[in-house]
């Protein structure tokens, strides 16, 4: 059953990527409120039915104690979609996707936990690839400069576009951090935690709903975004398949789900025809292997 449930979890977070991306718009300044709204409504929408249909113990307390931990990933999913709007999801997703290296050092460091030499290899796999990532496209930013007379927005500031998804790398990676001593320490359980994060990012929702509607003056609809509710349902639906295959065999369905950014750009390159250059590509493939590599070791 976790083999299924981890093949569901890929293809819902790739589609989560593409329906993401082709739903934002450079010129929304507002297209992040929009997904938050989506995202917190189905995720709250399913706390609400998963409490319902399952018997647990869930209390509200859990919201505020595991707040700290919300926040994290909310704020960092906040930054990655407003990243969306300047960079190509290609390159995005996979530095996202790296977060697993910084929670891994940040438990080495603060946690005391042990670490293999693969993983480290990983680690640093991971760390060089993002490295030369960012090198490659400041290079990319100078050559289009120079070869078009007026500048694109696109390309106005290639470091801001590449600030937002670093920044979701760092800030989520120190949420799965606080994560792992949440859960290490007994402080909540499993499902708990994951209700606490469902409910806390429809109250994000909410709040994005009202600034969008009676500060930004701008009215929102589901059925005006429908690119972004795909994408909200998707990742709802991974969400859930994770949690379940992680349950049923984490050593072996943690690498494998892990490796979904690989679907993210293949979809991104097959769909949103995004072209990247020849060696880019192979620095995105290297770190993906030491994501994978971080994932699989990960017991």
């Amino acid at each position: 059953m976790w083999f299924t449930l981890s093949l569901l979890t890929i293809a819902a977070w790739a589609l989560s990527d593409l329906f993401s991306k082709r739903g934002t718009r450079p010129e929304d300044k507002n297209s992040h409120l929009k997904l938050i709204i989506a995202v917190g409504t189905f995720m709250t929408a399913h706390a609400i039915f998963y409490l319902a249909s399952n018997d647990i113990e869930f209390s509200p307390k859990a919201i505020i104690t595991y707040a700290p931990v919300s926040a994290m990933y909310i704020l960092a999913m906040a930054l990655g979609y407003v990243g969306l709007r300047y960079i190509e999801l290609s390159i995005s997703t996979p530095i996202c996707n790296s977060s697993g290296a910084v929670a891994c050092i940040l438990c080495i460091l603060i946690l005391k936990q042990s670490i293999s030499p693969m993983q480290i290899t990983g680690v640093v796999i991971v760390s060089v690839s993002i490295f030369l990532l960012s090198m490659s496209e400041r290079e990319t930013e100078r050559e289009s400069l120079r070869a078009a007379s007026e500048k694109s927005s696109r390309f106005d500031n290639k470091f801001l576009a590449l600030l937002f998804p670093f920044l979701y790398c760092f800030i989520d990676g120190f949420g799965s951090f606080l994560d792992a001593f949440y859960l290490d320490t007994g402080i909540l359980e499993e499902n708990v935690a994951n209700l606490a994060y469902e409910f806390t990012f429809g109250i994000c929702a909410l709040f994005s709903y009202l600034y969008l509607r009676f500060v930004k003056k701008e009215r929102f609809s589901f059925i005006g975004q429908k690119d972004f509710c795909i994408a909200a349902a998707c990742e709802t639906a991974g969400q859930f398949t994770y949690i379940h295959a992680l349950g049923d065999n984490a050593v072996v369905a943690a690498p494998l789900i892990s490796s979904y950014c690989v679907f993210s750009v293949m979809l991104s390159r097959l769909i949103l025809k995004e072209k990247l250059r020849a060696k880019q590509y192979i620095i995105i493939a290297a770190l993906v292997s030491g994501i994978v590599i971080l994932g699989y070791f990960d017991v």
